[in-house]
Formats: structure tokens, C-alpha cells, sequence
């Protein structure tokens, strides 16, 4: 593993609170597929983790409440053969999903009013759009 996996700024996931799961993969293989355990689930409990600031671990809850089983998140990873490079896999979507649900929320938008200018041109362009259209047909004929 190339540890540690950052989240924002200095906060990382940390190795002690991560568990890890193998089992038989239905991806891609070689010979020994049918004996070796390449699929990777990774289990983090944001409940009760210690690692992440307050404010960071309540609105993640909030926003992870639909993946959430007591608590714990659950990632997996399969796509790759090896069961190393599948860890790396599941440590990465784990910290980029941690890093997203616990990111603050945008600013509001402050309405603006739409420039005179542009409504101006929109309207000429209006105008001499259907001043061709009107010269296309042959009521002057």
C-alpha cells in the first residue's frame, strides 16, 4: 500500500480504522482466478471515527445517510486483477468519497438582473430574423 490517503488538506484516512475484506473476484483473471481472493471491500466506520473534524464528520453522515449501514461505509473494488492494486482502488474511491461528502456547501447564487444590453440585442436579432422570414414569402408577387 503507498498509504496515506489524503482527504482535504491535512486530514488523511487513517490505516488503524480501515477494515479490510477479500473475497473471490467475478472480474477479469488468469489461471488462478478461481483460487485467488482479488475482490476488495473496504469498511471505514464514520460514526465513530475519531480522524475527522466535527463539523466534516456531521455533514458527511448527512449526506452518505443512504450508504450508510450503522455507521460504516463500504466501498469495493474488483476491477483490477491483482488484489494489491484493487486496495489502492477501494483506499482511493473510499478518500475521494469521504472528500466529497464532507466538502462545505457552494455559496448561495445572488440573483442578478439581466444586462439592458443583452436583452436589447436579443430583441434586434429578434426582429431581423423575422424581417427575413418575412421576405422569403411571396405575398408581394
Amino acid at each position: 500500500m503507498s498509504g496515506p490517503y489524503p482527504i482535504r488538506g491535512s486530514v488523511v484516512l487513517p490505516e488503524a480504522e480501515l477494515q479490510w475484506r477479500f473475497s473471490r473476484s467475478s472480474g477479469p483473471g488468469g489461471q488462478h482466478v478461481n483460487t485467488s481472493d482479488s475482490q476488495v471491500e473496504l469498511r471505514f466506520d464514520l460514526a465513530a471515527t475519531e480522524a475527522l473534524p466535527e463539523v466534516w464528520k456531521a455533514r458527511a453522515l448527512e449526506r452518505l445517510a443512504s450508504r450508510l449501514v450503522d455507521g460504516v461505509v463500504s466501498v469495493r473494488a474488483s476491477e483490477h486483477r491483482s488484489q494489491w492494486r484493487n486496495r489502492e482502488a477501494a483506499a482511493v474511491r473510499l478518500a475521494a468519497l469521504l472528500a466529497e461528502a464532507s466538502a462545505p456547501p457552494p455559496k448561495p447564487r445572488r440573483p442578478t438582473r439581466v444586462p439592458r444590453g443583452i436583452n436589447e440585442r436579443r430583441l434586434r436579432e429578434k426582429k431581423a430574423r423575422a424581417e427575413t422570414k418575412r421576405g422569403r414569402s411571396g405575398r408581394g408577387w
